[in-house]
Formats: structure tokens, C-alpha cells, sequence
């Protein structure tokens, strides 16, 4: 399996499992099966609701022998109504406690987009709060602090275009790291992974699956089913594999890192194993040609009537 490294020489097995709509009650036999299947990168955020069960997990993990922390790779994220910098550190104690651990690898800007305070999921435009009033700066300036403390090893953004990161670079002391976005052929991203590359920022995909559990109110009624794609199910069938293994694959061969999300013992080892898939040269150029632009997550659910934040400006803006 590839291997993505940090500055300081820190590495990141390029599969992890992602536990975004993992429920409580199905995510701690998920991690007891990932860790046991060979899983090291485990992804998590606060918002997903799921991190105590986690930490149970991975503290019977360590007290059964089954691994060791430091063989360990834990992301989680800020979430939103957590950017002015006085909540900060708040907020990653709030994970850090869930999980039952004394230190992040990889802490996340979950979004560059902020709330009010205790306004988790703003139904009203007046639930968010312009970059203006709290700018992305300020924010990860509190993320700078989080690392000279020692409680996070890596810090980094997500759902960042290339402007805004821009923008945080020049602002930084610390450079962010990562770059945690939506990924898979049908969105490449290929000018954005490139500005990552250039910057020195590594890049992981997530729901390169397609996202196919989500909410119904976030699918699109016309959406494409990338399991049924004649191309990814071609490319399966002659490997022995299902789709899903093929768009992990993808993801890995190119260089990212990529968090598929699984409760189920033998997908989580079966998604792990796509490492070993040999897609040659003119496989990987077939799937790079399915790249159209589109957006499982198109970040319209962020739009409120007379809101400040839109679809548009969070991708192009």
C-alpha cells in the first residue's frame, strides 16, 4: 500500500476508514474489525457524533494487544461552530476526551465556513457567521497553538478550494498538511490536487464511494451510480473485484489518501485489500476519463435564503 509522508517524516498508510455515518451501537465493531483486518488511519470528526463509541474501541484495541497508539494514525475535525479562536482548543478537548486519547495525528478545519456558537446546523441565514467577522486566519492561527502544546501532531483544512488555501498560506506559520476532500473519477480534482502537490499539502478523498448512504435530502434525484458505470464495472469484472475496490484503487494509485466508510467486517478487509489490485497504465487512463466536475456533496445544503455562504463561492470562491 502506498504511503503518504509528512515534513517531519510521519507516515499515513494511503487506506483509512472513514466513520462519517457510522451510528453508534454498529462503529465500535467497526473498529475492532479495521484494526484487526490491518487498518493504522482511522478518520473521525466531532460532528459525526460517533467519537466515545470510537474511543471505546480503540482502548479495548489497546488493552487487548490488538495494537499500539503510536501505530496508530487518528484525524479528526473543528467543526463549524468552533472557529473563533477562544473555542478552539475547547473543541478538541471535546474530542480528544471521546476518543480517550492525549494527542491527535491530524487535526481539521472541517469547513471554511463558520457558525454561531452552540448553532450546530443552522436552519437561518442568521446561524452562520461571515469570514469576515471570524476570517480563516484567525482560526487556524488557535490550530497553530494546538500543535505547539503537543496535543496534535498535523494540522490541515478540508473542503478547501485553491483560493482559500492560498489565502492560509500566506496567513500561516504552520502550513497546513492536508487537504481532505471529495474525490473519486467522477471528480477528480485534478488542479487542486496539483496545488496541493506544488504547496506541499497531501490530499486525502473522501466518499470516493459516492456517498451512497447519505441523507435522501442531500442526493440529487438524477445522481449517477458509479457501481453501474460500464467502465468501473468492466474493470472489476476482470480483476475479480467489486466496483467499490476499483474507486478505492484509483484513489490510492494516484497518490491520496482515502477514507471509505464501512460497518461491515468483510467490506472494511475487502476495501483494505484494493490496495493490492494491479490496475495498469491504460486502466487508470480509462478512469481518469470520467472525470465530468460532478459533486455528490454540491454544498448546497449550506445555503440559507438571503445567506452569506453559497455553493458557488465554496468551490470557486
Amino acid at each position: 500500500m502506498n504511503q503518504l509522508t509528512f515534513k517531519n517524516g510521519d507516515q499515513l498508510d494511503a487506506i483509512g476508514l472513514g466513520t462519517w455515518k457510522s451510528e453508534p451501537g454498529e462503529v465500535y465493531d467497526a473498529i475492532r474489525a479495521a484494526i484487526k483486518a490491518g487498518y493504522t488511519h482511522i478518520d473521525c470528526a466531532w460532528i459525526y457524533r460517533n467519537e466515545e463509541e470510537i474511543g471505546k474501541a480503540l482502548t479495548d484495541a489497546f488493552s487487548d494487544g490488538d495494537t499500539k497508539r503510536e501505530e496508530l494514525f487518528i484525524t479528526s475535525k473543528l467543526w463549524n461552530s468552533f472557529h473563533h479562536p477562544d473555542d478552539v482548543a475547547d473543541a478538541l478537548q471535546q474530542s480528544l476526551d471521546a476518543l480517550q486519547l492525549d494527542y491527535l495525528d491530524l487535526y481539521l478545519m472541517h469547513w471554511p465556513i463558520a457558525h454561531k456558537k452552540d448553532d450546530i446546523f443552522p436552519k437561518e441565514a442568521d446561524g452562520f457567521v461571515p469570514l469576515e467577522e471570524i476570517p480563516l486566519a484567525d482560526t487556524w492561527q488557535a490550530m497553530e497553538e494546538l500543535v505547539d502544546k503537543g496535543l496534535v501532531k498535523h494540522i490541515g483544512v478540508s473542503n478547501f478550494n485553491i483560493t482559500k488555501l492560498e489565502g492560509l498560506l500566506k496567513a500561516s506559520r504552520i502550513a497546513p498538511e492536508m487537504n481532505q476532500v471529495e474525490s473519486h473519477p467522477l471528480l477528480a480534482q485534478n488542479d487542486l490536487m496539483d496545488f496541493c502537490s506544488k504547496n506541499n499539502i497531501l490530499y486525502t478523498a473522501y466518499s470516493p464511494l459516492g456517498s451512497r448512504d447519505r441523507a435522501v435530502g442531500t442526493k440529487e434525484e438524477d445522481e449517477p451510480d458509479m457501481f453501474e458505470d460500464s467502465t468501473i464495472k468492466s474493470i472489476a469484472k476482470k480483476h475479480g473485484v467489486h466496483p467499490a475496490q476499483i474507486l478505492i484503487k484509483w484513489a490510492e494509485a494516484r497518490g491520496t489518501a482515502v477514507i471509505p466508510k464501512s460497518v461491515h467486517p468483510e467490506r472494511i478487509a475487502k476495501n483494505l485489500r484494493s490496495a493490492d489490485i494491479p490496475l495498469n497504465q491504460e486502466e487508470m487512463e480509462a478512469l481518469n476519463g470520467l472525470d465530468k466536475g460532478y459533486r455528490f456533496l454540491n454544498g448546497k445544503f449550506w445555503e440559507r435564503e438571503g445567506g452569506y455562504y453559497t455553493a458557488k463561492m465554496l468551490w470557486k470562491g
